[in-house]
């Protein structure tokens, strides 16, 4: 029993996305070439959600839909809003920035044409766009060494306010802003 309970945890641990008792049941028997019957699988994550009642953890077990999940208790929440505000308010730096700007644009696009557009290497930008999740890999290329191919994500979208990629602004639309250095002098009739 002790055994099937730390199979059970492993998978819902690692399961991105709440699993469900078919998926774990379907998960064990392919592994351990055991038939198990729905009520043992129930009973195993019954007894973990006991355990991780317990005050001594931070987390817990929950039913989602038709699945289970390891979340967070209600009672750390407000720790975790902190720290996902503190994250989320990180501003993009500007190698990050025109790294969007170029897969928004040029998407679907791989990071050897990201970096010939920008001229610079960009594995930073690129990662850190990723885990802000604000792009997303769209796929592979054709090309020799099939390149991951990258586009912008729904996140993407919803921060900039897009209802589709056509509602980016046209190239042409964008305005460079004057570069000036000082503060222009007024010239004198008199000069």
């Amino acid at each position: 029993m002790e055994q099937l309970d730390l199979y059970v945890e492993a998978l819902i641990f690692a399961a991105e996305v709440p699993i469900g008792i078919d998926e774990i049941k379907s998960c064990l028997e392919s592994v351990l070439n055991t038939e198990f019957k729905k009520s043992e699988i129930e009973s195993s994550i019954a007894r973990l959600q006991l355990r991780y009642s317990s005050d001594v953890y931070s987390y817990e077990i929950v039913n989602i839909g038709n699945g289970y999940q390891f979340l967070t208790k209600s009672e750390y929440y407000d720790v975790l809003a902190v720290m996902l505000k503190h994250k989320s308010n990180k501003k993009l730096s500007r190698s990050a920035l025109e790294t969007l700007a170029v897969i928004a644009y040029q998407q679907p696009v791989s990071k050897s044409e990201v970096e010939k557009i920008r001229g610079v290497n960009c594995d930073y930008a690129v990662q850190k766009l990723l885990e802000k999740e604000l792009i997303q890999i769209k796929g592979r290329s054709k090309d020799p060494g099939r390149p991951l191919l990258y586009g912008t994500s729904e996140k993407f979208m919803e921060h900039f306010g897009l209802a589709n990629l056509q509602d980016l602004p046209k190239l042409k639309e964008l305005q460079p802003e004057e570069n000036h250095i000082g503060q222009q002098e007024e010239l004198d009739d008199n000069q």
